[in-house]
């Protein structure tokens, strides 16, 4: 019995040495900022720009929930420790809305325009998540008829405009998909209190500009 549950250490070992900065990261959203977290199905071992879950034609391979499902999410510290002990390099996906923070999302190109135009601007941002094709900037929660009021004011609404909103969810840093590594553009101040960020209307004229004036409105973008 000592051999079998020495070995079994030893493996979760070598496992954790794989990149303990994911649990780390995990624990500080879950336990510090009390955002609900739960690991990302894997990008396809096979294939980095597939995916490893069941849809062969999955457009954000890796960066989503699988197994468990998004209702998983938790801010539990023993819940988030046993998930990254078992699977150290899954992304870290957040899920949006509730207590947590919500998110507006658009093309790379069009959505460092709008963070130029909103430090213009001196609209004071909170912590905006990259990857390669795709930047989400984090707004506080927000309802769908708040949403609603904004998008109806505007006179034209880009479709490769996104938000993750209540039942939503994004992938976090410093999660690897198979999109590529997901980087903070502009990082939470060190601290444990979770970062502060901006209402969704003080964001959403900037974006709807942004993408306009550089043309990008096909949503598969």
């Amino acid at each position: 019995m000592r051999e079998i549950l020495g070995r079994r250490r030893r493996l979760l070992s070598r496992r954790n040495t794989g990149r303990p900065e994911m649990l780390s990261a995990a624990l500080t959203f879950a336990t510090e900022w009390q955002w609900p977290v739960l690991p990302g199905v894997a990008p396809d071992p096979q294939g980095r720009a597939r995916c490893g879950c069941p849809d062969p034609e999955c457009t954000v391979p890796g960066a989503h929930p699988f197994d468990p499902g998004l209702l998983a999410a938790t801010t539990d510290e023993r819940m988030v420790r046993w998930w990254w002990t078992n699977r150290p390099s899954a992304p870290i996906v957040l899920a949006t809305g509730g207590t947590a923070p919500c998110a507006v999302s658009l093309p790379a190109l069009a959505a460092a325009r709008a963070l130029v135009a909103l430090d213009q601007a001196g609209m004071r941002l909170g912590p905006v998540v990259a990857t390669p094709t795709r930047w989400a900037l984090l707004v506080a929660p927000y309802s769908m008829e708040q949403l609603g009021e904004l998008l109806y004011a505007q006179d034209f609404v880009p479709g490769s405009l996104r938000f993750h909103g209540e039942g939503g969810y994004i992938a976090l840093p410093p999660s690897e998909t198979g999109q590529g590594q997901i980087r903070w553009e502009r990082a939470p101040l060190a601290g444990s209190a979770a970062p502060w960020v901006p209402d969704v209307e003080a964001v959403v004229d900037t974006v709807v500009e942004a993408l306009t004036r550089t043309g990008v409105s096909a949503p598969e973008l």
